[in-house]
Formats: structure tokens, C-alpha cells, sequence
């Protein structure tokens, strides 16, 4: 008899498409929630935003872990050597993200993720794999 083996990956197959739009939406969610928490007094509604940005904070971790494990190469390490401590940062602030209503906590989950997205378009290997280049 066979023994099978599950693999996991972002996708169902290595389709190499790769793209730090993905943490950035959701990382913005992070923020406008914890925004309209604060703006709020309605108690059901402020426990909706808190619900909804603790699920995209978490759905930043996983794009973040997705982008520094799967996209990033060790040639990209030695090329940018603070990227390793950048992924860092940033998963551990959409951690910070996740337990706080604080929106600036959110602002600075989103300057991160445009760290990351600015070094991950200098690569060579975004111009395959990425969906959305920033805008000249």
C-alpha cells in the first residue's frame, strides 16, 4: 500500500504568483476597523470591528509568512540584509494589531507592509510573480 503525504501551501498547486497587495488590504482592514471602533458607541457594532480585525490581522500574519517564506530567496537576504528583521516587525505587529483597538497600531502595520512591498518590487522575480506593481 501507498503512503500518502499531504503538503500545504498558499495555494492548491506552486502557481508563483505572489503579491504584498494581499497583506496590505487586509492590513488597512486592521486599521479603518480599529478606526471605526473608536468612532463608535454602539456596543454591538464596536464588538464587530474588534471580531473583524483580529481576522485580518491574522490573515496579514499568513500573507506576510506566505511572501518571507515562499516568494523571498536567501539571494534576496544577502541583497536586502534587513529583511529577515523587517517580516519580523511586521508579523509581530499585525500580533500587536490583533490584540490592540489602537489605530495607530494599524498605521504602523501598514508602513510595514509598504516596507516589505517596496523591497519585494525591486526584486527581479516580482516582475513574474506579482499581479499589482505600484504605479510610477
Amino acid at each position: 500500500m501507498r503512503q500518502v503525504t499531504v503538503a500545504h501551501a498558499h495555494c492548491d498547486l506552486f502557481c508563483g504568483v505572489y503579491d504584498p497587495a494581499q497583506a496590505k488590504i487586509e492590513a488597512l482592514s486592521v486599521l479603518k476597523a480599529a478606526q471605526k471602533y473608536q468612532a463608535s458607541d454602539d456596543p454591538v457594532f464596536r464588538d464587530r470591528a474588534i471580531f473583524i480585525k483580529e481576522e485580518r490581522a491574522e490573515l496579514v500574519k499568513h500573507h506576510l509568512m506566505v511572501l518571507w517564506v515562499d516568494f523571498f530567496t536567501e539571494e534576496h537576504r544577502k541583497q536586502f540584509p534587513d529583511l529577515d528583521d523587517l517580516f519580523w516587525r511586521a508579523i509581530h505587529k499585525a500580533g500587536e494589531a490583533k490584540k490592540s483597538m489602537d489605530p495607530k497600531v494599524g498605521e504602523e502595520l501598514v508602513a510595514l507592509v509598504d516596507e516589505i512591498a517596496d523591497i519585494f518590487w525591486q526584486t527581479e522575480k516580482a516582475k513574474d510573480a506579482g499581479v499589482y506593481p505600484p504605479s510610477k
